[in-house]
């Protein structure tokens, strides 16, 4: 009695790789390593952590590139944060070139804390947003960056939903930049008494 063949089943779809495919990065202009943060930067990018909003920041993990000004500007911010009775639970790093990124997610995710802070070069942390998106719990909405970060080349690479709700400062300390349906806005942090209200705008 003849054998009879199954059916061959059809092959799972590929994964859908956290990474950014090779060469895509480049159709984006050429995304230079930050300025050193300024004093206004970071003082803004503080009244923000702790302005009062339905929770409480008390705790954060911090995460930096490892270029000179993002080194800087995670110190800078860390000796501050815990100047004023706040916790830092971690300090992590990570390379702009690496083969997944994935031991840096884990580690930047491996604490619980009320919010992450962000100093870091573009292409490197557009690549560490897809990681942390496709393999972790962390959330971009209680995510906080430096002004370098604030550029709307960044979600276009990490991809509209990454980055949703992620907010930060810009360099000289005047306005709040939000990242909403991978656009970058900007608002103007205080304004001044008797005017209109800010209005936001692209970037």
């Amino acid at each position: 009695m003849p054998v009879k063949s199954l059916p061959s089943l059809p092959a799972p779809p590929p994964a859908t790789s956290p990474l950014i495919p090779h060469g895509e990065a480049a159709a984006y202009g050429d995304l230079l390593s930050p300025d050193p943060h300024t004093d206004a930067e970071l003082a803004a990018l503080l009244r923000l952590l702790t302005a009062p909003p339905p929770t409480r920041i008390a705790s954060v993990v911090v995460g930096h590139s490892r270029d000179a000004a993002s080194c800087s500007a995670a110190a800078a911010f860390v000796e501050a944060w815990r100047a004023m009775g706040r916790e830092v639970l971690a300090v992590i790093d990570w390379p702009e070139v690496a083969a997944s990124w994935l031991r840096a997610a884990n580690r930047f995710t491996a604490e619980e804390p009320d919010a992450w802070v962000v100093a870091a070069a573009p292409l490197g942390w557009a690549q560490m947003s897809r990681r942390l998106r496709h393999g972790t719990d962390w959330d971009p909405a209680r995510t906080y960056g430096f002004a370098s970060l604030g550029d709307s080349r960044i979600p276009a690479l990490a991809g509209v939903a990454t980055l949703q709700g992620m907010r930060g400062a810009t360099a000289d300390g005047g306005s709040v930049w939000t990242i909403d349906r991978g656009w970058v806005t900007q608002q103007v942090a205080v304004p001044p008494t008797g005017s209109s209200p800010p209005v936001a705008r692209c970037t």
